[in-house]
């Protein structure tokens, strides 16, 4: 009796613990899309790291110092990504994003340092004739934890959430890169003027997100409205 007490608790419980599926991002023709464009600058002193190699210095080279932010002349943020949040369906992803993102590794440096990839497998590759353990997190947790011992060794994992992954490497602990996952096409990544434009954006109250690798996370509300498009200047503000 006790036993089949056990079993039919058990059977109350495991619908309870069944997690809910995210929904699809759902692809379509957009009517009087609009449009939200702007640029991202920075204001404030440009702060340094120093990346000194330890180990395998003739392949990964000497010391060196590299920008938190990397801004133009006028201020303009390099590698930025803006994206709209929680958009359940509109335009069709772009072509170059239904390409297999790529994360290599050239002299002891992730190529590219900041990229953007929508959820699924992602090529890993060592470039260099070295080792390299190639461990990326979501937060704490690990998204990929990748050894490459052999040159030209490629190596294919999973982006499986949404969000920043930051990805360095267990056998050089100064090589850093970043990853952001979305989950939408309605994103960009700023070049070296720092401009962005995201279009074809069905009418709506949306969050426009702005990611910065040192500054992290800005959100704030946007409207766009049919055939029009709204300019959303974007500062940021470092200490």
């Amino acid at each position: 009796m006790r036993t089949l007490q056990l079993m039919l608790g058990a059977l109350f419980i495991v619908p309870l613990a069944t997690p809910v599926p995210a929904a699809k991002y759902q692809e379509g023709e957009v009517s009087g899309g609009g449009a939200v464009q702007g640029k991202v600058v920075y204001h404030g002193p440009v702060r340094t790291r120093t990346v000194l190699p330890t180990k395998d210095k003739g392949v990964c080279g000497g010391i060196r110092k590299e920008p938190l932010v990397v801004v133009g002349d006028d201020g303009g943020v390099k590698d930025s990504v803006v994206f709209l949040k929680d958009v359940a369906a509109g335009k069709p992803w772009p072509e170059t994003s239904r390409a297999r993102p790529l994360l290599d590794q050239e002299k002891c440096r992730f190529e590219p340092h900041v990229q953007v990839a929508r959820r699924g497998r992602i090529d890993i590759v060592n470039s260099d004739p070295v080792l390299h353990n190639t461990h990326g997190y979501y937060g704490k947790r690990t998204a990929f934890n990748v050894a490459l011992p052999i040159q030209h060794g490629k190596v294919t994992k999973l982006l499986k959430s949404p969000g920043e992954v930051r990805v360095d490497c267990d056998a050089h602990g100064w090589m850093l890169a970043w990853i952001y996952v979305v989950d939408n096409p309605y994103f960009a990544q700023t070049g070296e003027d720092g401009t962005f434009s995201i279009t074809d954006v069905p009418p709506g109250e949306y969050t426009l997100a702005v990611w910065q690798e040192t500054m992290g996370l800005t959100e704030r509300p946007v409207s766009i409205a049919a055939d029009e498009t709204t300019e959303v200047p974007v500062e940021l503000t470092g200490k």
